[in-house]
């Protein structure tokens, strides 16, 4: 798997979502961690986006986690690590962390995609409008020209990197066939109360499975949340990251 590293100490995986590549990870999250002395930020293109070919061989989530199992472990030397995740990548997080519990330090989800999702509103524009192509209009709900300038330079190029065939193939069996146990570890969940991709509940849910888990709800954030609340997102991760400190 291709991917992209900065910094040295304690592996923090970073995975995101469908239809991107690291890119986008990189661009909002590297402002929360770069700062941070003591952590391997670690940024790799999920199979099959990005430069990271899928295998013909995989054909459902369960291989493609399979796979990132299996990159975890050769990236992090069997250290434990940090499992930070948005949208697709937050599912794959999940059930990472839930399989190797005893090597996850901890998990952070950003508006993850659950299986269950329900009562997800309709996209709302809360600011500006009439800007961008139509992926751009139905990601953001903040619609800035300083919101359109990141979704062309972290968003948009990925596009083209996707591997539609095995996009479409892995994405018609895209849950996995295993109930995954809760987390017991540091977690922190983040919503967006727009988010009309995966909606909130199924993340809010989240509080009452896993006994450690913090979950915040923004309002004035949809999908995008990671670019649309920038510092509320760094501050959560910040606090998150102290917990993973104390628990060690």
């Amino acid at each position: 798997m291709y991917h992209i590293e900065h910094g040295t100490g304690r592996p923090v995986l970073v995975l995101h979502g469908a239809g991107v590549d690291h890119r986008e990870t990189e661009a909002c999250f590297e402002p929360a961690f770069g700062g941070v002395p003591g952590l391997l930020r670690i940024y790799p293109d999920l199979p099959g986006m990005g430069r990271s070919p899928a295998l013909a061989t995989s054909t459902c989530g369960d291989d493609v986690l399979a796979v990132l199992l299996a990159f975890a472990d050769e990236v992090t030397g069997g250290r434990d690590y940090l499992l930070v995740g948005h949208s697709l990548g937050g599912y794959y997080a999940l059930a990472m962390a839930a399989r190797r519990p005893s090597q996850v330090a901890g998990l952070a989800l950003v508006c993850p995609l659950l299986p269950g999702i329900r009562d997800v509103p309709e996209h709302r524009v809360v600011t500006g409008g009439d800007l961008g192509d139509d992926v751009f209009r139905g990601y953001f709900v903040r619609q800035t020209p300083e919101m359109l300038a990141r979704y062309e330079r972290y968003v948009a190029p990925s596009a083209g990197l996707v591997d539609r065939a095995a996009a479409e193939r892995i994405g018609a069996h895209w849950e996995l066939t295993t109930d995954a146990e809760p987390y017991p570890g540091p977690m922190l969940a983040v919503a967006g109360r727009l988010d009309s991709v995966v909606g909130y509940a199924a993340t809010v849910d989240l509080v009452e499975e896993h006994p450690r888990a913090t979950v915040a709800l923004l309002d004035g954030a949809g999908h995008a949340l990671p670019h649309e609340q920038p510092e509320l997102l760094r501050a959560l991760l910040a606090e998150w990251l102290d917990r993973v400190e104390t628990s060690a």
